[in-house]
């Protein structure tokens, strides 16, 4: 990795610099110390190293969806001031999360400084430079994935307690309950016309047009907006088993811990009547083809699809939309290839990633250096975490005391205890996490590694529906063109693709080694 350069006379027209600051919760921010911090590391590094700060930028929110404040006003200051070419920021996860801000401050042709990682990235910089630091925004993006994950996990606790743990439908109310927790109770105002809904339908003789009609005479409608509600909502709403004080979550029946609006006999029958009248619209289950929606015809830009010949043979073709093709349609048309041609020529982009164990072992390392600070802040976290439980234990023994001297009464003291107790028990998770998070971030930068490593291999082994999503993680404007497939590998993909056959094309007789070493770890 280039590291940060030492203080040095430099162009004035190279001095300008911007900084961006971000923490990724509101909480972090209430803190009072993340922002701060950042933006003090950033501006004595400025001073140390020549550069005049001109525009300083914050966010403080979540970095999994783009379109932050801030990053877009820096965005375009940036392109606005072809003369400020440098963009200091703490650490790679500050600046971005997601890959499409990562594909926009790469369009910037910027000097990227992250100070905590010393590392300095330009458009000059080693292709295994850039890579590293691709790798290091995957690393990222999968951390916030995880949190999703995290959030998802927490749903199914909840939902496994009885309680509906997302928002409600019409009929019911999100409310907090007197345990402090959010759960769903009866909207008086709608519930009663919810089961006259499902009344009016058992019947029979009404359809759904009809039962919503009804429903609106009655006086359904959006409690915020007053809007109708739509014919399709009122048929989710007779699908929707909430209503009856159960619900499926994840393919698993939980009786709910909330009020039921209808009987599950009233309810069973109207899925009588549903499935009796859409049986006839029942859609035949359509063949899984592995590439179809992923390539465009290169000709016309239309989408290339797979068709079963023969009942057997697999052949795709461009739709040739008449109103989308700019040549001849039907010539478009004509053009099939078998997917085997096409599943061949995928394999064979995916083999020129494939690189050895000895770079594996080199790119590990620098992983693990570039992880060092990452790894310092999850053990000062820790150990505060710790501390505050410590503190909260020495605040309830305390108390204790002075409930056994009378100073203060039984109820006082169960009170604050549980509350403590609760506030200790969110140090633990929390520790958990950070000591979970440390190791998985290292592991998952490995598998990452090894996904890349292994492509061509694990594409030959899956189901269509993998294959697909495999090839959507690796590769973009996938176009064909008189049957050849032409497809351009993802960040950081292209640059290991592109390390990968330089490093071949060197590796002639007695200088391979040489040559992989070169390119990997620089002179």
């Amino acid at each position: 990795m280039k590291r940060a350069p030492k203080p040095a006379p430099a162009d004035p027209a190279r001095r300008q610099a911007v900084i961006y600051a971000r923490v990724s919760s509101k909480e972090q921010e209430k803190e009072g110390f993340s922002i701060p911090a950042q933006l003090k590391l950033l501006k004595e590094y400025a001073a140390a190293n020549g550069f005049a700060v001109a525009q300083e930028y914050v966010d403080v929110e979540t970095a999994k969806q783009t379109g932050r404040a801030a990053f877009g006003e820096m965005v375009s200051y940036l392109k606005a001031h072809p003369s400020v070419r440098v963009m200091l920021v703490e650490k790679t996860d500050r600046l971005y999360r997601n890959l499409k801000d990562w594909v926009t401050v790469d369009e910037l042709d910027v000097e990227m400084h992250f100070p905590k990682e010393g590392v300095v990235l330009s458009r000059e910089s080693r292709s295994s430079e850039k890579f590293m630091h691709g790798i290091k925004v995957l690393m990222a993006k999968n951390y916030i994935d995880n949190l999703s994950e995290e959030a998802r996990k927490g749903m199914q606790e909840k939902a496994e307690q009885g309680i509906w743990p997302t928002k409600c439908p019409l009929g019911y109310r999100n409310v907090t309950g007197p345990d402090g927790k959010k759960i769903i109770a009866t909207d008086p105002a709608i519930a009663p016309l919810i089961a006259k809904l499902f009344g009016w339908y058992a019947r029979g003789d009404i359809s759904l047009k009809e039962a919503a009609r009804k429903a609106h005479s009655a006086g359904l409608a959006y409690p915020r907006s007053g809007g109708k509600v739509p014919v399709s909502t009122i048929h989710t709403i007779l699908r929707n088993r909430l209503y009856t004080g159960w619900f499926e979550w994840n393919g698993k029946l939980i009786e709910g811990r909330h009020e039921a609006l209808v009987p599950v006999e009233l309810w069973e029958r109207v899925q009588g009547v549903l499935d009796g009248r859409f049986a006839k619209k029942a859609k035949r289950g359509r063949h899984d083809f592995a590439f179809s929606g992923l390539i465009a015809c290169a000709q016309c830009g239309c989408a290339v699809v797979g068709e079963i010949k023969k009942q057997r043979y697999v052949y795709y073709h461009c739709t040739g939309y008449a109103d989308k093709c700019q040549g001849n349609p039907a010539s478009c048309r004509r053009k099939h290839v078998r997917e085997e041609a096409i599943e061949g020529q995928f394999t064979e982009l995916l083999g020129r990633l494939r690189f050895d164990d000895e770079v594996l072992e080199w790119v590990r390392e620098a992983l693990h250096a570039s992880h060092a600070d990452e790894r310092r802040e999850h053990e000062e976290a820790i150990e505060r975490l710790k501390a505050e439980h410590k503190r909260l234990q020495a605040r309830i023994d305390g108390m204790y005391i002075d409930k056994l001297d009378g100073k203060i009464g039984d109820d006082f003291f169960d009170r604050m205890a549980r509350q403590w107790r609760d506030e200790q028990s969110r140090c633990l998770d929390d520790i958990e996490r950070h000591q979970s998070a440390e190791q998985s971030y290292m592991d998952e930068g490995v598998q990452l590694l090894e996904l890349a490593r292994n492509a061509q291999r694990l594409f030959a082994k899956q189901e269509p529906r993998e294959k697909r999503r495999l090839l959507n993680f690796l590769l973009s404007n996938c176009t064909w063109e008189d049957g050849e497939v032409v497809a351009t590998f993802r960040q950081p993909f292209d640059l290991l693709a592109e390390t990968t056959l330089t490093a071949a094309r060197a590796a002639a007789g007695e200088t391979a080694k040489t040559a992989k070493t070169g390119i990997w770890l620089g002179d």
